[in-house]
């Protein structure tokens, strides 16, 4: 009987041992499943952002080959112009030094568009491969943060970067928190290496009306947040100040509706926009003499 006994108790402890060593390997591959789920769901967010990107800068690319398309449709006429009068002037025996000298100048002139329109496609896409680039690294440095709270888009060939009032200020206060802090300086990083970019930070609002201290309404909200980063930038990370702009828009160009609360998040955020070099550009356009 006490034979029975023990070897019944023998066989209960190796149930129980077995039953526990499967639980741990159990919970194990559940952790690493779950561990896997979250890298598979941060790759998909960080592909459809790319995604996004892409798809902005097809449109643009579509609309300025369009203008190239106008543009070679111009040449061709005036070139399909100009063969014409010279076949003309082939019966001609004599022309006359000004006739000879306006030919030259049309000529010349067809010469110029063309190589202005070369200059233009050339100029057109690395200010696209630019863009692309600068939208990559940023998103890069700020890593795993969250789409909601910080979003990076390219539109109309203008760079933006948005970030919610909650990771960089306290409700009603223009004071930067600590968080705010490390997500400026993974920014100023990216643009530090661009020294010729001239960028805007612009504060924004929610409707609600809003008094405090020396903080008359929203404009004095959206003004002070957008100095209050403007200078950590300069002070802290050394960013140019001769390439900042600080400006306040208050609750006057929202991204969403402030019929909701969600709404109204989102357009409680610092808005830093990569302004384009206008002063490149417009000597792109300038006529040759």
């Amino acid at each position: 009987m006490k034979t029975r006994t023990l070897v019944l108790a023998g066989m209960a402890l190796v149930m129980f041992g077995t039953s526990c060593v499967s639980s741990r390997k159990f919970k194990a591959q559940t952790d690493r499943l779950e561990s896997l789920n979250q890298s598979f769901s941060k790759a998909q967010s960080e592909l459809n952002a790319c995604e996004n990107a892409r798809n902005g800068y097809k449109t643009q690319i579509e609309g300025l080959n369009k203008q190239i398309d106008d543009l070679n449709k111009q040449v061709d006429y005036f070139k399909a112009n100009n063969n014409q009068v010279l076949n003309q002037l082939e019966n001609l025996a004599v022309i006359s030094g000004s006739q000879a000298e306006s030919i030259k100048k049309s000529i010349e002139n067809i010469g110029r568009k063309d190589a202005y329109i070369y200059g233009l496609q050339n100029s057109m896409a690395q200010k696209d491969s630019l863009n692309m680039a600068l939208v990559l690294n940023l998103k890069g440095a700020i890593g795993n943060l969250n789409d909601k709270d910080v979003n990076i888009k390219v539109d109309k060939g203008v760079v933006y970067i948005d970030i919610s009032d909650k990771m960089l200020f306290k409700s009603g206060s223009y004071e930067i928190t600590e968080q705010a802090s490390t997500v400026l300086g993974k920014v100023a990083k990216v643009l530090l290496n661009q020294p010729n970019i001239e960028f805007m930070v612009e504060g924004h609002t929610d409707n609600v009306a809003f008094r405090k201290g020396d903080l008359q309404d929203n404009w004095d909200l959206s003004v002070k947040r957008a100095t209050s980063v403007v200078r950590l930038l300069q002070t802290k990370y050394g960013m140019d100040p001769s390439k900042m702009t600080a400006a306040g828009r208050s609750e006057y160009l929202p991204v969403s509706s402030n019929e909701t609360t969600e709404g109204k998040s989102a357009n409680r955020r610092t808005r830093i926009v990569i302004l384009p070099q206008l002063d490149q550009f417009f000597k792109l356009l300038e006529t040759k003499q």
